[in-house]
C-alpha cells in the first residue's frame, strides 16, 4: 500500500509515520504545505491513500485539489470540531480527530483497504467542505454595505436588504425601503459575506433575507416561489435541488 502524509506539523507528521510503520505501513513521503503538495503530485505517481490535515502552513489542504487532479482515498486528520466534520464523510474513506488514537488509525486503514479500489473525487464538494470548516461562531459576517453612487457613498445596514439579485451580468440589493443599489461583488462573493442563518441563496439569481419573506407558495416541479415584504420586480423560486435546504434553513 503506498500512502503518504499530508501534515504541517512536523512532530505531528513524524508521530503518524511511526503510527503506520507499527501497523507494516511504511509512508512514502511527508509535505507540510499546500505548494510542497502540489509540487509533489505534479511529480510523482500518486499514492493509494493520503493521510491529509485540513489546516497546513498555507492554507487550507483542499487548495491542493483545485490546482491538481489528485484520485487517491483521503483520510482526514483535524483538529476541528464536530461541527464540521459531517462534509469529510463526502469525500473520504474517514477523519480522525487529533490526537490521533491508534486503534482509531488501524479502522481507518482497515476500512480503507475493504473498500479498494473505489476513488473520491473530492473536486465535488470542495466549496461546501470549505463553507463548514468556518465555525459560525468564529466568523464575522458583513453588517453594512458602502455603496457607490455617481459621486457619492451610501451606507447600507445589512439587516435593511430584503435581496440581492443578478440581472444582466450585474448584482443590486433591493432595501426595505424599496431601493435598488448596484453592488461591487458577485451573488457568490456575497454568499461567503452573509450570515447564512439570515440569508440564503435560493438560486443563481437571488440571496434572500429570512426577515424579508412574506409568503411561500407551492409551485410547479416540486418547488417554491417566495413572496417578500417589497421586492416584486422578478419571480423568486428556490430550485428544485434547494428546496429540501432551503426548509431545513427555515427551521
Amino acid at each position: 500500500m503506498k500512502v503518504i502524509i499530508v501534515e504541517d506539523e512536523k512532530p505531528s507528521a513524524r508521530r503518524l509515520q511511526r503510527m503506520l510503520s507499527e501497523l507494516n505501513i511504511e509512508a512514502l513521503a511527508m509535505l507540510h504545505s499546500v505548494k510542497e503538495a502540489v509540487d509533489w503530485f505534479k511529480n510523482n505517481e500518486h499514492p493509494d491513500l493520503i493521510l491529509l490535515d485540513i489546516q497546513l502552513s498555507d492554507g487550507l489542504s483542499f487548495e491542493i485539489f483545485e490546482q491538481v487532479t489528485v484520485n487517491s482515498a483521503i483520510i482526514f486528520t483535524t483538529a476541528y470540531d464536530e461541527y464540521a466534520l459531517k462534509a469529510f464523510k463526502l469525500n473520504s474513506i474517514d477523519y480522525l480527530l487529533k490526537p490521533i488514537d491508534d486503534e482509531e488509525l488501524e479502522t481507518a486503514i482497515n476500512k480503507f483497504t475493504v473498500n479498494q479500489p473505489v476513488k473520491h473525487d473530492l473536486l465535488v464538494d470542495i466549496n461546501q467542505i470549505k463553507k463548514l470548516l468556518i465555525n459560525p461562531l468564529d466568523k464575522s459576517y458583513k453588517k453594512r454595505f458602502t455603496i457607490k453612487i455617481g459621486q457619492h457613498l451610501r451606507v447600507v445596514d445589512t439587516e435593511d436588504i430584503e435581496c440581492f439579485y443578478s440581472e444582466q451580468k450585474a448584482t443590486y440589493a433591493y432595501t426595505v425601503e424599496r431601493k435598488n443599489y448596484l453592488m461591487d461583488f458577485s451573488l457568490e462573493q456575497l454568499e461567503d459575506e452573509l450570515d447564512p442563518s439570515k440569508f440564503f441563496k435560493v438560486n443563481r439569481k437571488f440571496i434572500v433575507n429570512i426577515s424579508a419573506i412574506n409568503d411561500i407558495i407551492s409551485y410547479t416541479n416540486s418547488r417554491l416561489q417566495i413572496k417578500l415584504n417589497n421586492f416584486s420586480d422578478l419571480e423568486i423560486i428556490v430550485s428544485r435541488e434547494k428546496v429540501k435546504e432551503f426548509r431545513k434553513w427555515l427551521e
